[in-house]
């Protein structure tokens, strides 16, 4: 399921889109946030069906060997511990992989070129090597064989080119969303014929919480912006950039409008995502500013929490 800090990230990126372009719509911008969530979703796809399209293209490229004038050995007799790779198998066979596939119309079809980029990163690297000269082929060997190559993936610029070409949607998701294939490997046992795909979201909340906190944070963006100015009265305004003042407006948003987050986890969510989405020295800026907000807000009465562990 999506991240909780990854549903934070699209709505901050959806309140920066909004106001900069100076959009006037509040719903038509909250559909577009809606359907960026919906393409994260379809990325763990995207992703996940790779080693599928490897495995095809090597078996494609052993076929090919065979049919040589004069094949060699290696040609005749090639090593299909890859193609073989029984999590690859069970990914391939997945209903659920396939329905979404073919509903979303996403695959790799267009983009011969990615996977022989790939398939040649993958068969020059050390771990498969490693893994191809074994002759025993136990289940979780195949399994970290793929756990491996989706790890690589975060540092590969040939596909950062070829998903920002798919859908602009994509940027930013892709470690999130190897996050989540690599849980679904963790819970993959030898006995499984079928993938256990995770849903969309991890509860029911999850579609309101992304909701909310864009309308909260929009609706009310002015008064959070001047409650901010209260704490920023010591530092020259041109220093403080844009994305600081939204992330913080949009930190108070959640501290106010969910009684069942801790403060503590939306701070440090917060504090987090500002490290990767605002300038550096950021986060220490914003973790100031946040401690005397809450501070003030408590003192009001404005954050109210309710739940075990967080009535104070």
């Amino acid at each position: 399921m999506l991240s909780r800090r990854l549903l934070r990230i699209k709505v901050v990126k959806a309140l920066f889109a909004h106001l900069k372009s100076g959009a006037d719509n509040m719903m038509a911008s909250e559909k577009t946030l809606m359907a960026s969530v919906d393409k994260a979703y379809d990325l763990y796809f995207q992703i996940l069906t790779l080693p599928v399209e490897l495995a095809r293209y090597a078996e494609q490229r052993q076929e090919l060997a065979k049919q040589k004038k004069l094949p060699t050995y290696e040609d005749l007799n090639p090593n299909t511990k890859f193609v073989d790779n029984r999590v690859t198998r069970v990914i391939a066979n997945s209903d659920a992989v396939n329905d979404r596939i073919a509903a979303r119309k996403l695959g790799w079809a267009k983009y011969p070129e990615l996977i022989r980029t790939l398939y040649t990163q993958l068969t020059e690297s050390d771990y498969y090597k490693d893994y191809m000269q074994r002759e025993e082929r136990p289940f979780d060997e195949d399994k970290k064989l793929l756990e491996d190559f989706f790890k690589e993936l975060q540092s590969c610029e040939a596909l950062d080119d070829v998903l920002e070409e798919m859908s602009i949607l994509w940027s930013d998701d892709l470690p999130y969303i190897i996050m989540m294939i690599l849980r679904t490997l963790s819970g993959l046992r030898v006995s499984h014929t079928e993938l256990r795909v995770p849903p969309k979201f991890k509860s029911d909340e999850d579609p309101a919480f992304v909701k909310t906190l864009f309308e909260k944070s929009l609706v009310n963006y002015s008064v959070y912006q001047d409650y901010i100015e209260k704490f920023t009265s010591n530092w020259d305004v041109e220093r403080i950039v844009f994305m600081d003042n939204l992330i913080i407006g949009t930190a108070m948003a959640e501290l106010t409008s969910f009684p069942s987050v801790p403060v503590k986890v939306t701070l440090d969510e917060w504090i987090e995502i500002s490290k990767y989405y605002s300038t550096p020295g950021s986060s220490t800026f914003i973790n100031g500013v946040l401690d005397k907000i809450v501070e003030s807000l408590t003192a009001e009465g404005s954050i109210k929490k309710a739940g075990r562990g967080l009535i104070e």
